[in-house]
């Protein structure tokens, strides 16, 4: 089996971060914080597929300096599980997934690729774990297709994790940056001190 394909969850609305969260500048060359999360799956994986919101014009833009052309859900303002869902319909030759979230720009490509080769050597659903807690991203096997795009509202693939939690396997890794999800401006700043 070949590697899973890539998702980067770039259709958040980024409301508590007071908007432009995903091309926030991350240092040190002030790349926006989607394309820092893009090109850390790339460096790991073969394959990525990219969803964004419909008139989010600046991250269109940023992923188009990329060369990438997004898979586009009209959904999107209605939770994280449509979009995801989109992803997922949109790659139907996809051997599995590993779901990776826009705003995390310190998640380390070979995280992302542990979790993409367990997947590709038989896990169902497969987790990073680091100080003893799950984090992103998370892959999925192709046999959850079906119940994937189902998915809607603002749950994301939480119940997909919770019907087959005896079936997830969990790669310990050591990288914080699965827990380093951007939420706030805060978080960001912080970001960025650690990065100077």
């Amino acid at each position: 089996m070949g590697l899973p394909t890539g998702i980067l969850m770039a259709a958040g609305s980024g409301s508590r971060f007071g908007g432009g969260k995903l091309v926030f500048p991350v240092p040190p060359d002030n790349t926006p914080m989607a394309i820092v999360a893009y090109r850390h799956l790339r460096a790991a994986l073969p394959a990525i597929t990219v969803v964004v919101r419909p008139a989010d014009l600046p991250v269109h833009a940023a992923f188009a300096t990329e060369g990438v052309t997004p898979v586009v859900c009209e959904r999107a303002a209605e939770g994280m599980g449509f979009s995801l869902a989109r992803a997922v319909a949109a790659t139907p030759d996809a051997e599995g997934w590993v779901i990776a979230l826009g705003d995390m720009p310190s998640l380390r490509p070979e995280t992302i690729r542990a979790v993409a080769e367990a997947i590709a050597n038989g896990a169902s659903i497969a987790v990073p774990v680091h100080d003893g807690r799950r984090g992103h991203p998370v892959g999925f096997a192709a046999e959850h297709r079906t119940a994937l795009e189902a998915l809607e509202g603002d749950a994301g693939a939480r119940t997909v994790l919770a019907a087959h939690r005896d079936r997830i396997v969990e790669i310990a890794v050591d990288d914080p940056g699965i827990h380093a999800d951007i939420d706030t401006r805060e978080e960001a700043e912080k970001l960025l001190a650690a990065k100077r």
